[in-house]
């Protein structure tokens, strides 16, 4: 059962092979949805992962090694943490390369799979460096594609529920083709993402790249940067710290909060499958900002005020996935709980991290 207990979203058609709904249009000429499903667990393979060294790519980075794949993170230390693999430093099989693979990607060796997860992903993050964002949403792609043709691995696009933007249909099944302004301050991301997937679908049309996309989905847990301008991140800091939490607007937008470790099962269940999607991965238990605030103060016990501030640009108000696909094609679906995942990354942050985070005395 998914956490928090959501309902199944409804049946939604195979990716690659979708039907209209809400304003989407089917998936055209990008059928058949699947190619050969790679080996699976068991089989070692060499697999790349830009941004490896980040909050997500260094969990993958972790689950891949764990179960015996050799691993070759890229990644250029923008916003990735060396300390996120410091635990895989002199493990057999893993290997971390500082690079920017906008610029490149200075790989040598057999490849099985590229999984690209290079791009600034939090919004203080893309917002401080645009064009950056831009670069590795489309020169990052092209060479990750690149890499992975010459290999004929199979290839892994990290995108993300703000392809969706505003979005008027809810929740969002992956049919949808959403509601983004392209000039506003977060197209940007929004922006490199969409024609990061539209690239990688060209590539499969006129290369036969074995590809596949992810449509991520809000994702929390250890090694979140404490300053990174995520809700979670955001509320857990400041009321460790005994600070105000602070909530944008009056906090009845919604988002949906999927754990690490669920995430990274969804995403490595999508890479063995040969799907091509794209596929939503995420937690379609839905609840507000300032329910998860809420939430948040109750866990830590802290007394800190909630204060509200104006609303970003261009913040979406309501965000959940339609994950039939996932639960359909791949048999996945979130397993771990709210207050669980809140719990686990609240550890995190109240032992301390590189820096300095920590329960004030």
């Amino acid at each position: 059962m998914p956490a928090g207990g959501a309902a199944p979203a409804g049946d939604a058609a195979p990716a690659g092979d979708a039907a209209p709904a809400g304003g989407a249009a089917p998936a055209g000429d990008a059928a058949p949805g699947r190619a050969p499903a790679r080996p699976g667990p068991g089989t070692s393979q060499r697999v790349v992962v830009t941004g490896g060294a980040g909050f997500l790519g260094s969990h993958l980075c972790e689950a891949l090694v764990a179960r015996g794949d050799s691993v070759v993170a890229v990644d250029d230390l923008s916003t990735g943490v060396v300390d996120n693999v410091a635990a895989l430093d002199g493990t057999p099989g893993f290997e971390l390369v500082v690079a920017d693979v906008s610029q490149g990607l200075p790989v040598t060796g057999p490849v099985d799979a590229v999984l690209h997860f290079a791009s600034p992903a939090s919004p203080p993050d893309y917002l401080e460096r645009p064009l950056e964002t831009l670069a590795v949403g489309s020169e990052g792609t092209r060479h990750a594609l690149t890499l992975a043709a010459e290999h004929g691995a199979r290839f892994l696009l990290a995108s993300t529920s703000e392809v969706y933007g505003d979005p008027t249909v809810h929740p969002q099944p992956e049919t949808y083709w959403g509601n983004v302004n392209p000039v506003g301050p977060r197209s940007v991301y929004d922006e490199a993402k969409r024609f990061a997937e539209a690239l990688t679908m060209a590539w499969r049309r006129a290369k036969g790249t074995d590809v596949g996309i992810v449509r991520i989905f809000n994702t929390y847990g250890p090694r979140l940067r404490p300053g990174d301008g995520r809700v979670v991140s955001n509320f857990l800091v400041q009321a460790i710290e005994g600070r105000p939490l602070t909530v944008y607007g009056d906090g009845s937008q919604t988002r949906s909060l999927c754990f690490v470790d669920d995430e990274v099962a969804g995403i490595l269940a999508l890479l063995d499958s040969g799907l091509t999607g794209p596929v939503n991965i995420g937690n379609p238990a839905e609840l507000t900002v300032l329910e998860l605030a809420h939430a948040v103060l109750a866990l830590t016990g802290s007394s800190s005020p909630v204060v509200h501030e104006p609303l970003p640009v261009d913040d979406p108000t309501r965000r959940r996935p339609d994950i039939s696909v996932a639960r359909r094609e791949l048999g996945w679906e979130p397993v771990v709980t709210l207050q669980e995942g809140l719990r686990r990354t609240a550890e995190f942050f109240s032992a301390g991290t590189p820096e300095g985070v920590g329960p004030r005395p």
